[in-house]
């Protein structure tokens, strides 16, 4: 397959492209696509196909006459087997199976008699978005990419929106510029030979959970196996988080049974009755062939560090920006000792758990099983009586549920019962957002409302996905930050078969008030040490918030000196000044403030690299 190559291009980690038909308007339209480092993959024709950056590790393709495959992230998939598929493609829906079968984490793109097929992962964590540019449709993985084609200006009502803490279903997804669409995770894009008219087609849904908790683990334990198998199979050496949480040691023990050579990461909590290091030590000992580095917990940057110098180019505001430093600070010392790629835990808590509004449906198909769980519940989570029983005959379908958080947005936070057991936390706004930006906010859930539909009728299931989608669109931003600080990132739990793997199993036997992720328990038994499956707890690292809010208040304050979001009259920044001058005051205790700086720090780091530009009004 033709390709042209402009310089040595990015480095792995880092991939990212746009998607043309096969048209001289759209091969026109490629060309002003082309920057520093871009690369080239051509239709049989010879115009442009992907434009973008990537590295050779991090793509596999194939053609066969005028059918063309292209693979792109990580996925043990050979080019021979690519080159066999292509050849028997008939039908763009025949890779329906494909994308679910394939382990790993990747963009599958498809040309087929002048049609084009752009998907993502259902997990969220590669996402696809579109935009008609100079008449023609392009797709691409980033949608800030699509915005300078467009030389669009940010949307303000976006920015509002973004204020919201948190962000809602499906208020989350839409793109931060007018003209530039999001497709849902879980479909693909089809764009007609035309080259104007795209489609959307459904290629993901949820498994049903009905497996056994004894039957699904063995399944659990294979993806997971699969998915760091995909980072590791090459060798080399990789580093791996060990906490000393079950997330990361179950990843650290895979990795350690596969032919690379890992060396184990460990910080500290600065806590003194954070009890990482001794989990950590103990997974260690189990595993006396890696290189286990522990760090200086002091060394470690704390929440809210160098706020003021992020310059990273994101698509979008990210709460990820509060951790930066921290998640950054060891890659450089890691890659010097040889690591080319450092896996993480992150996701276990999204997938191996899962959320308790699963027994507001089980109350009314299982009711004495139920109540017994719930009294539980209740125990564990201090759960009032009457805030439970409010709580559960709360039957509202999740339009009206939506409606009704936007006539809510200055009430205090709700209880966590009610978050707990209905359709998650309602958004709110806080008291330094102006009355215009509520408004606009209003606007947008208000429209939203009319026609939203919740990620599954279950509500237990779709806060489930929920918030893998949440977490996926941070650990999008910090796998980028990653890569540019020159060691990737990898997070195994977010791959679609795990996260099938573990949807799959009943909801009764993943959540239950009497034991600690009984799913990835059962499912790492024999791999990890049961004195390490043991572990019934993890660290919060509330002192590193809360001492960062306190050391870094002089940055905050200086955020909101020449705020961004003052200038557009979104926030009140003398109540976003006086908020830095008082860092231990109670209300900050629930990060209410990272929305706001998330959007800060987008629009500042869009000035430093595009230069300014005033978001479009409304």
């Amino acid at each position: 397959m033709t390709e042209l190559h402009e310089s040595a291009g990015t480095g792995p980690g880092d991939a990212h492209f746009t998607v043309f038909t096969d048209r001289e308007d759209a091969a026109a339209v490629a060309r002003s696509f082309a920057r520093p480092g871009t690369r080239v993959l051509h239709h049989a024709s010879g115009r442009p196909w992907l434009v973008g950056q990537w590295h050779d590790q991090e793509i596999v393709t194939a053609r066969a006459g005028h059918t063309a495959l292209a693979v792109i992230g990580c996925c043990p998939i050979d080019v021979a087997d690519l080159q066999r598929r292509a050849g028997r493609l008939r039908d763009l829906a025949e890779l329906d199976a494909l994308a679910r079968s394939l382990p790993g984490s990747f963009h599958l793109v498809a040309a087929l008699d002048g049609r084009l097929r752009v998907q993502g992962t259902a997990s969220g964590l590669r996402l696809v978005f579109c935009a008609l540019v100079d008449g023609t449709q392009v797709a691409a993985s980033r949608a800030d990419v699509l915005a300078d084609a467009l030389r669009a200006d940010p949307d303000e009502e976006q920015l509002a929106v973004r204020l919201l803490w948190p962000v809602p279903h499906p208020l989350a997804r839409a793109p931060m510029w007018r003209g530039v669409t999001a497709v849902s995770p879980q479909d693909a894009l089809i764009v007609s030979p035309d080259g104007r008219t795209v489609r959307h087609s459904r290629w993901w849904t949820p498994p049903e959970p009905v497996r056994t908790l004894a039957d699904g683990a063995p399944l659990v334990r294979e993806a997971l196996a699969a998915a760091v198998d995909a980072r590791t199979r090459q060798g080399g050496v990789v580093s791996c988080d060990l906490s000393g949480g079950l997330d990361s040691t179950s990843i650290c023990f895979l990795a350690d049974r596969s032919p690379a050579r890992v060396v184990a990461s460990t910080w500290p909590g600065r806590d003194p009755a954070d009890t990482d290091l001794h989990w950590a030590e103990q997974a260690a000992r189990s595993m006396p062939d890696i290189d286990h580095v522990v760090w200086d917990a002091d060394a470690s940057p704390l929440v809210y560090t160098d706020l003021l110098d992020i310059d990273d180019l994101l698509d979008e505001p990210t709460i990820g920006v509060m951790d930066r430093s921290r998640v950054l600070h060891h890659l450089p010392p890691l890659a010097e000792r040889g690591s080319r790629l450092h896996l993480t835990g992150i996701g276990g808590d999204h997938v191996a758990w899962c959320s308790e509004a699963y027994y507001h449906r089980l109350l009314r198909t299982r009711p004495l099983f139920a109540l017994r769980r719930l009294r539980g519940f209740r125990a564990l989570w201090q759960w009032p009586l009457g805030g439970t029983a409010r709580a559960l005959a709360d039957s509202r379908p999740y339009g009206k549920w939506l409606a009704d958080s936007g006539g809510r947005l200055r009430d205090p936070l709700p209880a966590t019962v009610s978050t707990s057991l209905g359709w998650g936390m309602p958004p709110r706004l806080f008291d330094w957002v102006t009355p215009d930006a509520e408004r606009m906010a209003r606007r947008s859930l208000r429209e939203a409302a009319l026609t939203a539909v919740p990620l599954h009728p279950d509500r237990g299931l779709h806060t489930d996905l929920e918030q893998i989608l949440a977490c996926t669109r941070i650990i999008r931003q910090w796998d980028r930050m990653a890569a540019r600080a020159g060691l990737p990132m990898a997070s195994p739990f977010l791959d679609d078969r795990v996260i099938e793997a573990c949807l799959a199993v009943r909801p009764s036997e993943r959540v239950t008030p009497w034991r600690y992720k009984p799913l990835l328990t059962a499912a790492m038994s024999g791999i990890v040490p049961d004195a390490c499956l043991r572990r019934t707890n993890k660290a919060a690292a509330a002192m590193d918030a809360t001492n960062g809010l306190r050391e870094h208040r002089a940055d905050l304050l200086a955020l909101w000196e020449d705020s961004r979001l003052e200038q557009l009259g979104l926030v009140d920044g003398a109540a976003l000044r006086r908020l830095a001058q008082r860092p231990a005051t109670p209300e900050l205790r629930d990060a209410i403030l990272y929305s706001t700086i998330a959007a800060e720090v987008w629009l500042r780091g869009l000035h430093r690299t595009t230069g300014p530009k005033a978001p479009a009004s409304s």
